[in-house]
């Protein structure tokens, strides 16, 4: 489903990675532009509770995603260095959403456990992609779970987005509840995975 979105999305954009590409711009500068607005909109517009705005806001920057990747193949620029950078850059825009949900539960929304609910997943959504990047650096795959990265963006954003929109609060923590299940299930599977991969090269 997601590389059907991603097919879709990059036929539309590949116009503006070409543009980009005519004016000099370089892939690794609009990963880094696109880092920086997803972490300001989520921690600007969402301790204050302005989740709409700040959902629509990171969806812009979450484009960049696609297009630094067109950049990159239409230039012949793909490298080892530009996924690293992407893939490093993404764990900060992840964080910075989490974190900025946490930091209105802690203010304005008043709920010292809905804090901790989104300060674990945010904590288990770096935990997830560290298993599966130990794990291929072992030599092994990891690439298992019912939460992967993309899964869990859109659904923090969906939901986030609604909650406001629609004005029903309880979406967001019923949203943590399950990315919290989620990504806690997806651990223990790459987990289990790698160990039965290990055990059987012994």
């Amino acid at each position: 489903m997601m590389e059907r979105f991603r097919a879709f999305w990059g036929q539309v954009f590949t116009p503006v990675a070409r543009l980009l590409l005519r004016l000099g711009v370089s892939p690794d500068v609009v990963t880094i532009i696109g880092t920086v607005g997803v972490c300001a909109a989520a921690l600007v517009f969402f301790p204050r509770g302005d989740f709409l705005v700040g959902v629509l806001v990171i969806v812009v920057f979450v484009f960049s995603d696609l297009v630094d990747g067109l950049m990159a193949r239409l230039s012949g620029q793909s490298s080892s260095w530009g996924a690293f950078l992407d893939s490093t850059l993404d764990r900060f825009g992840d964080a910075a959403i989490f974190a900025g949900i946490a930091m209105y539960y802690a203010g304005r929304g008043d709920s010292q456990p809905l804090t901790g609910l989104a300060i674990y997943c945010l904590v288990m959504g770096s935990v997830t992609s560290y298993v599966r990047a130990r794990a291929e650096s072992l030599g092994m795959q990891a690439k298992v779970g019912i939460a992967e990265r993309a899964d869990r963006l859109v659904a923090v954003l969906l939901m986030t987005g609604l909650s406001d929109l629609l004005d029903v609060p309880a979406l967001i923590p019923v949203m943590l509840g399950a990315l919290a299940v989620a990504s806690t299930v997806t651990v223990l599977q790459r987990v289990l995975l790698v160990r039965s991969q290990a055990r059987a090269t012994v």
